[in-house]
């Protein structure tokens, strides 16, 4: 361990571990050791001086352990030093490696269900669902250093692991338990079916009348439209046969009075009486009499007008409730037509069975049936365990010698790069005190060179003040000597 620590401080070359601050970052990155391992074989041989060995290995070679435990994202180099925890990590790997094809699986289920059919288009979010549960799960039992002391991130990983594994868990659920879903839906959309076409056929009766109320309960949803009704001419063939009703009554009792005359005309016109002039036969005054009485009463009761009248309303009422037969059978026809179009599209409404249609349909069997409750949650919390699996096979299974190892080396790494920083900011100072000194004697020494000049330029003014001086004393002088 001394070796290892000392090996982050001291960069390679170099016998007492001393170097510029701008060499830190390089020997910092090259802090661990490595191990000389030769490949002979699937298994790999660890060879070397145990601080630091080099690795070789033959081109395109497959180390299958290694990839499962890449996929829990330990330090090869740093493991290499505890050889006996590599097994231990390698079997996590293989979960984590499991979890995700289930997770897949899953996934295609998910999606299969969704699109109603098998496609190719369901590879494109069972790969992304693949990769992304192993990138978190990988995520997840990734060694941190002083893990045992935060326990907030061990919940929330747990957390996370749980909740993904119910998410994973119900496409296997209703998958394992497919059968008797699509039997109860089947048996739903055909009960549907038949209360739909039932409410039909009770909110669309054959009317009898042109204005029929609509029965109680049904709602627009239910009633259909229809161009002609028999309930058209109803009320006019009512009305029709009363009026022929009391027609028939009316020519029954005229039929039955006229008869009574009739009868009565006949029997008197049976007797002749002797004329004792002529000695000839004739009627009685009381036969023609009675005669003219009949003919007054067809006359005055208007009875072959009245049969004539019955005849043609009667031929009529019988044309109506033809019409009204016909009426009634397009009628019935029509109504069957329209409650099979309702129901056609019902169905077409019932293609394929949705994944929220598959879930209310797995409650409601397991309702009221304990044994298939029970179950169906035995299932479901099988599959969200092996989904948590990786997490609880981490972090139940105790602090390892990797994990106090990766504690220490970042603790190291940390008061390493403290102290890197420390130096860099204590250079960064020193630079920055340098420097100002350096402007600062730039600055004298400006100030210096400026003020020799100025004591230049006036020592120079001063010998040309007296110059001239000296000049207009000597022309004074010349002009008063002259």
């Amino acid at each position: 361990m001394t070796d290892f620590l000392t090996n982050q401080v001291t960069a390679p070359g170099t016998a007492d571990g001393h170097g510029t601050g701008d060499d830190a970052a390089a020997r910092t990155a090259n802090r661990r050791a490595t191990g000389r391992t030769t490949e002979e074989g699937p298994a790999a041989r660890t060879t070397g001086d145990g601080a630091r060995a080099r690795t070789t290995r033959r081109p395109f070679d497959f180390d299958a352990a290694r990839r499962l435990r890449t996929l829990t994202g330990v330090d090869e180099e740093l493991l290499a030093r505890v050889r006996y925890e590599r097994s231990k990590y390698t079997a996590l790997g293989g979960v984590v490696l499991g979890t995700s094809v289930i997770a897949a699986f899953s996934m295609w289920n998910f999606a299969t269900e969704a699109l109603g059919r098998v496609s190719l288009v369901a590879l494109v979010p069972t790969v992304i669902w693949m990769l992304f549960v192993l990138n978190l799960d990988r995520w997840l039992v990734t060694p941190q250093p002083n893990a045992r002391r935060r326990v907030g991130p061990l919940l929330t990983r747990l957390l996370i692991a749980l909740m993904l594994g119910a998410v994973i868990a119900e496409p296997l659920v209703l998958r394992i338990f497919q059968t008797a879903v699509e039997e109860h839906v089947a048996d739903e959309r055909t009960d549907a079916l038949d209360q739909l076409r039932t409410n039909l056929v009770r909110c669309n009766p054959v009317p009898s009348t042109a204005q029929t109320a609509t029965p109680e309960g049904c709602d627009r949803t239910y009633v259909l439209s229809f161009g002609k009704t028999p309930g058209e001419r109803a009320e006019e063939l009512t009305a029709l046969r009363s009026d022929a009703a009391a027609l028939q009554k009316r020519v029954d009792r005229d039929t039955t009075r006229l008869e009574a005359i009739d009868s009565e005309v006949r029997d008197e016109c049976r007797r002749l009486i002797r004329i004792a002039a002529t000695g000839l036969y004739q009627r009685t005054s009381e036969c023609l009499r009675l005669r003219d009485k009949a003919q007054d009463y067809r006359t005055t009761h208007r009875t072959d007008e009245n049969e004539k009248r019955l005849a043609g309303m009667n031929s009529r009422i019988s044309k109506i409730e033809a019409e009204q037969t016909a009426s009634r059978g397009d009628f019935l026809k029509a109504r069957a037509d329209g409650i099979e179009r309702r129901l056609d599209q019902e169905r077409a409404k019932q293609k394929e069975i949705g994944v929220l249609e598959r879930m209310r349909a797995l409650d409601q069997l397991a309702t009221g049936n304990p044994v298939l409750f029970v179950g169906i949650w035995l299932v479901r919390l099988l599959f969200v365990v092996l989904d948590v699996l990786p997490v609880l096979v981490k972090y139940l299974s105790g602090e390892s010698a990797y994990d106090r190892m990766l504690t220490s080396a970042s603790n190291s790494a940390v008061k390493i790069h403290d102290e890197e920083i420390r130096l860099a900011e204590r250079r960064a100072m020193a630079n920055l005190e340098i420097a100002q000194d350096t402007i600062e004697q730039e600055v004298r020494r400006h100030r210096a060179e400026s003020e020799a000049a100025f004591r230049e330029h006036t020592a120079a003014m001063n010998i040309r003040v007296r110059q001239a001086v000296n000049a207009l004393e000597d022309e004074i002088r010349r002009s008063s000597t002259v």
